[in-house]
């Protein structure tokens, strides 16, 4: 290992908080101020440890005898021979001891899209809230036209956008250095058209070619648009550990999945979002063949027969319990 030393403090995840160099061998470790490294951790010692070579030439770490010792994978230990990738635990401090001559992984690509910030992703996100907003209103307004009531839907709908993507970019300044609220901003608005196509679009398609499915378990469909925007907000703010958030927001849907069925089970007893198609658009927009009206008086009539069957099983069953407690009862 060739000086300069650097002494790596690191956090959980194994991010770099600090990188302090070190001339020579020893460094001198611990709280007091006479160490090579000052540690702010009141669970270390005043002088915890020493990185010195040993009589094979090798780095090694000792601990000088401190209350909570020094801890590597797991177990407590008195001398460590450091690599390089070595990470140790003095108190509550994680660190590693990298020698100038330490080779760095390559250069990876970057994903982070560094054109695609600022004004332009911003306007398009709040312009495509602004229009799903404002025609979720006009598709479910019974009510005569009313200008207030559209500004303040625009109003809300703007404002809860701003709020949900500035929560995403103080996370992303925190854990990613830039904020990038344009392209949060554009991920929510991106996520609010989709839902707003997927739901006219499985509508016409639910009518048209009587696909009910499409309607019945749609919310679903809603979710995973959902658990896809949080996927994104979530890659945007650290691009290189894709695989770790798919299978968060994977986790995340497949739970959310399973409360909506249990809700439906519970309240209706089916699983279904509704019981019936609930869209009706104009005829011209029906590709289905037509049912005759002998058909469905038949079906009607397979249906009648069928419950008129259960509810004499049900007075049955009821005559049959009432014989066996006047049974019972004279028994006793």
């Amino acid at each position: 290992m060739k000086a300069p030393y650097f002494v790596e403090l690191l956090a959980r995840n194994g991010d770099v908080l600090h990188r302090h160099k070190v001339a020579a061998l020893p460094i001198r470790i611990g709280r007091s101020y006479d160490n090579d490294i000052i540690l702010d951790d009141a669970h270390s010692a005043a002088s915890h440890a020493i990185v010195e070579t040993d009589q094979h030439n090798q780095v090694v770490l000792r601990d000088l005898g401190s209350k909570n010792g020094t801890v590597h994978k797991g177990r407590r230990q008195t001398s460590i021979t450091l690599d390089g990738d070595t990470v140790v635990r003095l108190g509550h401090t994680r660190l590693r001891v990298r020698p100038s001559d330490f080779p760095v992984a390559p250069e990876i690509a970057d994903t982070t899209m560094h054109g695609w910030e600022g004004a332009t992703p911003a306007t398009i996100g709040l312009v495509l809230i602004a229009v799903f907003s404002c025609l979720e209103t006009w598709l479910g307004d019974v009510e005569p036209f009313a200008l207030i009531r559209y500004l303040l839907v625009l109003a809300s709908s703007l404002a809860a956008g701003l709020l949900w993507a500035g929560v995403w970019a103080l996370a992303n300044r925190l854990f990613g250095t830039h904020a990038r609220m344009g392209r949060h901003l554009f991920i929510l608005g991106s996520a609010l058209a989709a839902v707003g196509l997927w739901r006219a679009g499985s509508a016409v398609l639910a009518y048209a070619w009587s696909a009910e499915s499409l309607t019945r378990y749609g919310n679903l469909v809603t979710l995973a648009i959902a658990c896809a925007m949080v996927f994104f907000h979530l890659i945007t703010i650290k691009p290189h550990h894709p695989r770790r958030f798919l299978i968060t927001t994977t986790v995340m849907l497949l739970a959310g999945a399973g409360l909506v069925v249990l809700s439906n089970l519970q309240g209706t007893g089916r699983a279904a979002d509704e019981l019936y198609m609930s869209v009706l658009l104009p005829p011209e927009v029906r590709h289905s063949p037509n049912r005759s009206v002998d058909q469905f008086l038949a079906n009607a009539g397979k249906l009648k027969a069928g419950v008129d069957a259960a509810r004499s099983q049900t007075v049955k069953d009821g005559a049959t319990d009432g014989d066996d407690e006047d049974d019972d009862s004279g028994a006793d």
